[in-house]
């Protein structure tokens, strides 16, 4: 799947989320204080351009991304991009502690029928250890990340008519979940950034800092 749904590490990414309603872009840094807001626009989309998390008009959202980047005023082109619809699937699976990576890999495509109802050849997987399992030492509790490959070249395709390079591909509900975990309102506002209106806009663009959070987390 190239750049996954758990992936890269960097130091200044934009965190992309594309939904039904139009696109919300954040520039987000991180340096040894924490991290900072370097800038962050909302972007309409054309009419039914996306539906149910589903891209149907490539170019007209790639056109709103760029009419975004251009107000961003951002020379940064590494980005975070999540999947969402209905043929994105996860789920949580046991698997024996004592796999290295490769050998989990694998295990999971030569099982992936089991909780995939695609073929395999046209989904894009991927996977995260997420820690001990509560079964025992001998097992780990692993995140299964699956959905139509189509979704992910789509989301990739857009980004490249935008002149971005994809560092992360993740799940909308995985960047969300992360958002709840922050305090996005305590980021550092970087020069591009009113404090005040940052503090009032920062829970609505919680999948986008989500995502670009996924970057630093290595």
């Amino acid at each position: 799947m190239g750049k996954g749904f758990f992936r890269r590490k960097v130091d200044t990414v934009l965190g992309v989320d594309i939904n039904d309603s139009g696109i919300k872009l954040i520039e987000l840094g991180r340096s040894s204080g924490g991290f900072s807001v370097q800038g962050y626009v909302t972007q309409a989309l054309p009419p039914q351009a996306v539906v149910d998390g589903t891209l149907l008009d490539l170019e007209g959202v790639g056109r709103a991304l760029q009419q975004a980047l251009s107000r961003l005023g951002t020379s940064a082109r590494h980005a975070a991009v999540a999947v969402a619809g209905p043929s994105v699937i996860t789920r949580l699976i046991e698997m024996d502690a004592g796999l290295s990576d490769e050998e989990m890999a694998w295990k999971i495509q030569m099982e992936a029928d089991q909780f995939i109802p695609y073929p395999l050849d046209e989904v894009a997987i991927d996977f995260q250890v997420q820690g001990p399992s509560t079964h025992g030492p001998q097992w780990v509790s692993v995140m299964l990340a699956a959905c139509l490959r189509e979704q992910v070249e789509a989301r990739e395709a857009v980004l490249a008519l935008a002149g971005l390079v994809p560092r992360v591909v993740d799940v909308e509900g995985f960047a969300l979940e992360r958002a709840c975990r922050q305090d996005f309102a305590s980021f550092t506002p970087g020069h591009r950034v009113d404090g005040a209106q940052w503090a009032a806009d920062a829970q609505g663009m919680g999948v986008a800092c989500g995502l670009a959070l996924r970057s630093f987390a290595g």
